[in-house]
Formats: C-alpha cells, structure tokens, sequence
C-alpha cells in the first residue's frame, strides 16, 4: 500500500505546477542521447504526450549531429568542423536536410503519434518559419596561422527571425516538431545550430520555459556539484571565471539570450535520466539547473 500512497503523494506535489503551467508554451529542445536510446526516445514522447494532455503546449527543437555524421560516414564522405560548426557545402546540406527533415523528424513525429499524441514536422522552410542569414566563424587554429581568422563554412547560418504566426496558427491540439533548418533571402536551406533555434523560437514565441536536453546533469560549479539554479548575474560570474566553458559555454549564452528576450525560465537537464523533463518541471528540487533573470 505504501508504494500507492507515495505515487498518490507525488501527483499532489505536481499539482501546483500543473495548474501554474496550464495554457503556457514550453520550448524544449531535444538531443544528445535521448534521442539515441530507444527506451529514452519513448520516455520523451511520453512526457510530452502528458504534458500536452494536461494543458501544456510543448513546441519540440530537435538536433541531430551524430545522425548525420553517421550518414556522412557511410557515404564516404568526410566530416569537417571549424570551431565546432560542422562545415556544409551543398552536398553536405543535402545529408543535413534528409537526416534532419526527413529522418528524424519524421521519427520523432511519428512516435509521438504511435503513443498517443498529435504530432507535426516542420523545417524552417514551412511557411519561412525559420529566416536565417549565412555565417562566417572565427578560426580555432586547426591550420597553422589560421586562428582568430573569418572562414567561410558554406550553409550554415543564424537566426534572423521566427514567424511565430506558423506555429501558432496550427490546430492547438497538435505538438510542432521542428528541425533546425533555416532559409535564407534566396530559398535555400541552412544549416542552424538546434540550440539556437530553440532560443530563437522560445523568445519569439515568449515562451514559460525553455528546456534544454543534454549528456551532463547542468551546470556544475567549481567544486565540481550541479547548480539547481542561478540568476543572470551569477551565470556571467562562472562564465567570466571560466568555470562554464567548452560545450557549455555557447549552450548558456542561448539561454541568455533567451531570458533577456522574455522567456521566463530556463532549464538545462540531462536527458539521460528517465523522465527527466517531468522530474525537472514538476518536482520542487528538480534535476538539473535552472536560470532565471534575477
């Protein structure tokens, strides 16, 4: 009997949360090995399905990196990274638009589907969803000489704005599944950073949350513990004191980005844990990190 009654004790703490978050929008960004593992893949499209189903509006950013690096692979063809961005040519964009707007797009739709829910896939190029202009990036030094240099990486871009109105004017029952893809002034499709687009869309959409799946359980301080949540003010502190860094660094400047715009709270979890987006959003202690304005 107490094994029942604990679940009925976890239901009432969840409760509050449920009736604050009711009617908001989440925008949860999706990757890392949740999206590798079978048993999580269906762990998150059950999350989402309850949390669709108890008034929550969740909006899904998916990544895909190693998918098509895979895929790259198999054709033979070589993956290059300059300062972490994959480089694109035009035979490349044409693996990152059939791997993320084709295959795991339409994976994840489907699963959602499978159990339950309503999903829709969606690239940038829906409706100029997602307007981004072409970059270039400062060279790490993988060529002697080369660093601190501008170099051209091909169809990779950034955000220049969302058209909110194409998600919002779906049918409120559906969950958007949206792959990083973005469009420039000519048509053609780019390659976007997936935690960027998720800032980019949480912002336009002024979301309640932004949630931010990844392989480490946040952000860890200088002693090497997880900080459950900090402030704006707090996070430039470990960023100027270089204890974010690496990986970390450009993933916490997005939600940065995204606080400063009006979304009210971001979350940085690891997707590894089973249910980890419930756990974090419906739970008093959480298992990740939170950031917030002030």
């Amino acid at each position: 009997m107490e094994k029942y009654i604990e679940k009925a004790n976890t239901l009432i703490e969840a409760l509050p949360y449920i009736k604050e978050f009711c009617g908001e929008t989440f925008v949860i960004k999706y990757g890392g090995n949740a999206m590798l593992s079978e048993e999580l893949k269906v762990n998150f499209a059950l999350d989402i399905i309850l949390l669709k189903f108890i008034g929550i509006n969740p909006v899904i950013v998916h990544g895909g990196g190693p998918q098509i690096a895979e895929l790259l692979k198999r054709l033979g063809m070589e993956s290059k990274f300059v300062s972490g961005n994959r480089v694109t040519d035009d035979e490349t964009m044409k693996v990152v638009e059939m791997v993320l707007g084709g295959t795991i797009n339409k994976e994840i739709v489907a699963l959602i589907n499978r159990h339950g829910g309503k999903a829709i896939g969606l690239t940038g190029k829906d409706g100029n969803l997602i307007r981004a202009h072409r970059i270039k990036v400062k060279s790490d030094g993988g060529k002697k000489g080369d660093k601190g240099k501008l170099v051209d990486i091909g169809r990779v871009g950034n955000v220049t704005r969302i058209h909110q109105e194409v998600i919002l004017e779906l049918d409120r029952s559906f969950i958007p599944v949206i792959a990083p893809i973005g469009v420039d002034e000519n048509g053609e499709g780019l390659n976007i950073n997936a935690d960027l687009v998720a800032g980019a869309i949480a912002s336009a959409l002024q979301s309640k949350k932004l949630v931010i799946l990844t392989d480490t359980g946040g952000i860890i301080d200088g002693k090497g513990e997880l900080i459950s949540s900090a402030n704006e003010k707090k996070i430039k502190e470990l960023i100027k004191k270089g204890i974010i860094k690496g990986g970390m660094l450009p993933k916490v400047e997005c939600c940065l980005d995204a606080i400063k715009s009006g979304v009210s709270k971001v979350h940085i979890i690891d997707g590894r844990i089973k249910h980890a987006l419930l756990l974090e959003i419906f739970t008093r202690e959480g298992v990740g990190t939170q950031i917030t304005h002030n």
